[in-house]
């Protein structure tokens, strides 16, 4: 693993050493190290106490009462500007369930290694390569298993945020909870109240942004820990669907968010193809007519409660209006035999250009969340070519650098046929060639051009128009292709 360790980081650690002290590599990036995924911070712990750290190096940062100097490095790599060196520590008990009273300086490593949260973060490795590992650490990344050091209760007691960091891991790794681990935060599930909105917020994203968010939203209710996160999913739970679903709404937005973790998509998407229908058990109805339930307005109610929960949880603004927006609008009408292109373009106001192919995406995850086998059958890809058509820039003489006004102003002609039959020969010849779109060619051709009798004026201006629908056609038939449809 030493070729693995940076330069900025074993600067650090070679610093410390040099100076007399010892130093470890800790924690998270030890257990990243040893599976073969890249680190996205480094942490080092010494027996070396801040102020003598920060005597060290030419650039520090310390501003918190836990001993951690933040070393700042010249790194262009965002991973490495900063490493965090921390000296071995032994920590008071925690009186509000997610930091400790107080925090005491220690002079061996395995007190520090002690104080951790799971075995898997408890693994240290030294300068010479050598690894510390009294929790058998190694043993449980080999088993792919998700263990509390020491006595799991006092690890959660200490601090409750644990709980939620015990199932983001699993989720990120692929890992399963040890069952007296998982047992443990059933007991003290309820400590998680006690934790800021924005710390659940921060842990939920990353549970959420795993390769398998589905995982980690069941363990979530598994463990009672989901109804201090987002108890609005849990309505879900046993709530049967029309004849169109296989699945009740809880399994069915679950699967939805799953897909979009498969397919690599934002934060966004996920988070909309988790809740685009949790307001479906507040708005089911049973119609005896037609012998099955129906969910009218889920989507204007689940808008609401989007942007109420996500609010909740301290989500930006520019976040919580995106999901809002995507859940409003999933259930656009898609039959491409009935739509038009002007109903498109008023979706695209509605939801804005930049979140159009976002909601899309949320459609699909829809689609698959139902058991359907396509993600993008005929009528959806007949619908994006529609929205494509609509995007694109028109092939019209609004792309000219001259317009009529300015034609009649340095012609001296009059309004009328003549104004339009020039523009349309200009675009003509600015579509043959773009480079002739400037100003100074356009003004002095539209003069040419003034000097010709009506008829000769009328055909090049048929000529420009035949030309413009011709590679507008050409433009459609290539968009049309590539979504195969007609």
């Amino acid at each position: 693993m030493q070729n693995k360790i940076p330069l900025e980081v074993s600067h650090v650690t070679e610093s410390l050493e040099k100076a007399g002290f010892k130093a470890f590599l800790v924690g998270g990036c030890v257990r990243d190290l040893i599976i073969g995924k890249k680190p996205k911070d480094w942490d080092i712990t010494t027996n070396g106490k801040p102020e003598q750290i920060e005597k060290l190096f030419p650039k520090t940062v310390y501003e918190n009462k836990f001993g951690t100097v933040a070393v700042i490095t010249e790194s262009l790599d965002e991973t490495l500007k900063v490493v965090e060196v921390t000296p071995f520590r032994l920590e008071a008990k925690y009186s509000d369930f997610r930091h400790p009273d107080s925090v005491t300086f220690a002079d061996k490593l395995e007190d520090d290694l002690a104080r951790r949260d799971f075995t898997v973060n408890a693994i240290a490795i030294g300068t010479g390569g050598e690894v510390v590992d009294p929790h058998d650490g190694q043993k449980d990344l080999k088993n792919k298993v998700i263990r509390a050091v020491g006595n799991p209760l006092e690890r959660f007691h200490e601090d409750a945020l644990r709980m939620l960091r015990a199932i983001r891991l699993a989720g990120e790794l692929g890992f399963e909870i040890e069952k007296e681990t998982q047992e443990a935060i059933k007991k003290t599930a309820k400590f998680l109240a006690e934790i800021s909105a924005e710390r659940i917020r921060d842990e939920f994203v990353k549970i959420v942004m795993s390769q398998s968010p589905m995982k980690g939203i069941l363990l979530l209710e598994e463990t009672g820990l989901l109804e201090f996160v987002i108890p609005e999913l849990r309505e879900g739970i046993g709530t049967k669907q029309n004849k169109d679903h296989i699945y009740d709404v809880w399994e069915h937005s679950l699967r939805a968010a799953e897909h979009g973790a498969k397919k690599g998509w934002p934060l966004e998407t996920r988070l909309a193809a988790l809740f685009h229908d949790i307001a479906k058990p507040r708005t089911r109805e049973y119609v005896q007519e037609k012998k099955d339930f129906t969910f009218y307005g889920h989507d204007v109610v689940g808008a609401k409660m989007t942007q109420k929960i996500l609010e909740r949880l301290r989500f930006s603004r520019k976040e919580t209006e995106i999901v809002s927006k995507l859940v409003r609008y999933h259930m656009f009408f898609s039959d491409v035999e009935k739509i038009t292109l002007s109903a498109v373009r008023r979706l695209l106001v509605k939801v804005g250009k930049e979140n159009i192919w976002i909601l899309m995406n949320v459609r699909n995850c829809d689609r698959i969340g139902m058991g359907r086998p396509k993600e993008s059958p005929y009528r959806l890809r007949k619908y994006e070519s529609m929205i494509e058509e609509v995007m694109r820039d028109p092939i019209s003489v609004g792309m000219l650098k001259i317009n009529g006004g300015r034609i009649i102003e340095i012609t001296g002609e009059k309004p009328g046929p003549r104004i339009g039959f020039i523009l349309h020969a200009l675009l003509e010849e600015v579509l043959e060639d773009p480079s002739l779109n400037t100003e100074g060619y356009l003004e002095k051709r539209a003069g040419e051009l003034a000097a010709l009798s009506l008829k000769d004026l009328e055909e090049l201006g048929k000529a420009g128009k035949e030309k413009r629908e011709e590679l507008e056609e050409r433009e459609l038939g290539e968009i049309r292709k590539k979504y195969g449809v007609r």
